[in-house]
Parts: structure tokens; C-alpha cells; sequence
């Protein structure tokens, strides 16, 4: 963004106005923008990121933002400083109530859309048939690879790939994960176990792309096969949900986490269709109507730790190359391999998903003006 545009804006001339793709990624939806196009001070950014999606209002009627986390996401995209990747991916996670962006945390659905992007945009030279993105996701300093279709040099959107919570089907997005383990937390497991006892209830502290907190839902007086309408109206569970997380914070290296979104803590629940385990997530206080990509990552490496709540309750068996999770609204597959060192620690070998996008918008957004 150069500054004689944001002096314009200031001065009363023409309003800011800046290139901007609004994408559906998995199960959420957000603003994608070109990184050349925003302020390099961290705080300007953020400043003009809610001005953006219009918050803080509950409607966000002012702005792109959907009203809600999974509706209201920003991500913005570049070249890759890196030479093992061709993009840089930052995401960023704007309140809806405050005028409030996180920066501490990866969106695996976002970035689904971010190698259909980059070729819409020209960073990334396309050739008709699968196209591969190396992307570099600068939250936690990992790589992921997208593998998709492309034809005529535009990625291809159709498709006959369903995921569950998106309507209709879409072309297939293959995401490979590398380097994922302990991106936010320094370790797979930060506490160096398998099960703490955080809260007085029995957890598994882990981060395989996202920091999550894993707990059995019996173990906090309800099934786990709760709505989520249920589950947010349960007042003693928030609370105890929300003192779980504030202890856990500083165990998972996190520190203070009363103000961020991570942690998200899942409680789980043996099986109910044809899953390895039932899933209920909270972002960090409301139950997630599925469940996010990364955090589905996590939870399937810990359905794969002996003795954790995750395995306690899962029918996982050892050949099983995919973990299927059930969530509120179908399943989500990962394919999680973990080996054991030596002294028993778990190494994550591979992990992989499959998701979707679609471009829904492109074109000039205008921001806000600033106060």
C-alpha cells in the first residue's frame, strides 16, 4: 500500500481502495490479499485488516467480514522469501467484537486457497494439469505443498470432491504438511507427555500445526455428541473449558492466553457412525460447527499416542494409514503417520488432507476510513 494513497484517504481525497479476493477455503471464508499491497508496520496492518471486515460490530455491517471467526479471515500472500517455497502465507484472524488481529496461529482451510491464488495472481507460473505451490506459512514457520488442478492457466474450481460443511462438491486441493510439529508450541508435545492432569481433568497438550488441547468429553460431565447450541448454553462446561485453557496456555509455552484463540480445546467421544472418534471444538470459547483443519491434524496425532484421551476412546487400529474424525456436521480425514524414537517420543512421518476452495469475489475492496 503506498503512502500517498493512505495520505489521500487522510485527506479527504479518494478512498483507499486495494485489490482483494474473497475465497472460500475448506470451511471458512475470507479476504485474500496481496502482501505488496499492505503496510509493513505490523500495526497499521492490523488497523487496516479490521477497517476491512468491519470490526469491531457484531454484523460487521460496515465491512467484508461474515459475523462470525470462521466467516471473518484474512489471509495475505506474497513472494516467498524463502528458497525452499514459492509463497509466503500469513494468516491472520481479526475479532469480530474487537477492533483485535492474532497473528499466533496457522488456518489450514485458508489455506486451501492460497496456491488457486497465487496462480490467479500471477506469483506462481501455472501449466495446464496438477500444478504444485510450495507455500511457506510465516505464523509458524512450515511449509505446506498444494497439489491442483489447472487449465487454460486458471486453476480449476469444479469439481467431485464433498467435504462436509460445505454444500455441493469442488476440485480436490492436496495439502502435504512439512515441519508442522511444534510450530507454535517448540514441540510436539511441550510438556514432553502424552496425558498432563491440567485442571484436575486429563489432557493431551499438543501441537501438530495448531496448538489444541485434548480432552475426554465424559471427563467434563457431558457425551460429546452434544449440538453445539447445547454446548455453548452449558455454562459450568465453558467455564471449566476456559480454566483448562488458562492453565494450559504456559504449559504449551503459549504464556498468557486469556486474550488469544489459541489453545482450542477438543473434547472427544468414542465413535458414533463409521469415525475413528467424535469431536466437539471450541475456537476458543464457541463449538466449532466442524472442526479446522490443523486442529484436525493435531487431533489425529493424538488419537495415535497410546494411552491418551484421544486413543482411549478412538477405534483406531495401527494399520490405519487415515484418522476419521467426526464433528457436529460429517467427518474430517487425516492422513497422520507417527513413528516412536528410542525413548518412546513420537515423530510425525507424514500428514496430509484433502480440502477445497472457490473463488467467490475479485476485485477493490474499501476499507473503512480511519478515525
Amino acid at each position: 500500500m503506498s503512502n500517498g494513497r493512505a495520505e489521500g484517504e487522510r485527506a479527504g481525497q479518494a478512498p483507499l481502495q486495494l485489490r482483494c479476493m474473497i475465497m472460500r477455503g475448506g470451511t471458512s471464508k475470507g479476504a485474500y490479499l496481496m502482501a505488496a499491497d499492505m503496510p509493513a508496520d505490523p500495526a497499521a496492518r492490523d488497523d487496516l485488516v479490521v477497517r476491512i471486515v468491519g470490526s469491531p460490530d457484531p454484523r460487521q455491517i460496515d465491512g467484508m467480514g461474515g459475523a462470525h471467526s470462521l466467516t471473518t479471515k484474512v489471509a495475505v500472500v506474497g513472494p516467498s522469501l524463502r528458497e525452499d517455497a514459492d509463497v509466503d502465507y500469513l494468516f491472520l484472524q481479526p475479532s469480530v467484537a474487537e477492533a483485535v488481529v492474532s497473528d499466533r496461529q496457522n488456518c489450514g482451510n485458508l489455506l486451501a486457497g492460497v496456491g488457486p491464488f497465487a496462480v490467479e495472481r500471477g506469483l506462481v507460473p501455472a501449466t495446464d494439469g496438477t500444478t504444485a505451490v510450495r507455500i511457506h506459512m510465516v505464523n509458524t514457520a512450515s511449509v505446506a505443498t498444494a497439489r491442483f488442478e489447472v487449465r487454460g492457466g486458471s486453476p480449476v474450481y469444479s469439481g467431485a470432491t464433498s467435504i462436509s460443511g460445505v454444500p455441493g462438491s469442488a476440485a480436490p486441493i492436496r495439502l502435504e504438511f512439512e515441519g508442522i510439529a511444534g510450530g507454535s508450541c517448540g514441540a510436539l508435545l511441550p510438556t514432553g507427555n502424552a496425558v498432563d492432569v491440567v485442571a484436575g481433568v486429563e489432557c493431551t497438550l499438543i501441537d501438530n500445526g495448531m496448538p489444541v488441547v485434548v480432552v475426554r468429553a465424559t471427563d467434563l460431565g457431558v457425551s460429546g455428541y452434544e449440538d453445539c447450541e447445547d454446548l455453548d448454553a452449558n455454562s459450568s462446561l465453558r467455564s471449566a473449558l476456559n480454566q483448562i485453557r488458562l492453565v494450559a496456555g504456559p504449559l504449551m509455552n503459549l504464556g498468557d492466553v486469556s486474550t488469544t484463540t489459541v489453545p482450542k480445546v477438543t473434547i472427544v467421544a468414542p465413535p458414533r457412525a463409521e469415525g475413528a472418534l467424535c469431536t466437539r471444538t471450541f475456537i476458543p470459547h464457541r463449538c466449532h460447527s466442524s472442526i479446522g483443519v490443523l486442529g484436525a491434524v493435531s487431533v489425529a496425532t493424538a488419537a495415535r499416542l497410546a494411552d491418551s484421551p484421544a486413543a482411549s476412546v478412538s477405534n483406531l487400529a495401527e494399520t490405519d494409514t487415515v484418522v476419521s474424525i467426526e464433528h457436529p456436521t460429517g467427518t474430517f480425514e487425516a492422513n497422520v503417520t507417527v513413528a516412536f524414537a528410542n525413548d518412546g517420543s513420537p515423530l510425525v512421518r507424514h500428514a496430509g488432507i484433502v480440502r477445497t476452495a472457490r473463488k467467490l469475489m475479485d476485485g477493490m475492496v474499501f476499507p473503512r476510513p480511519s478515525t
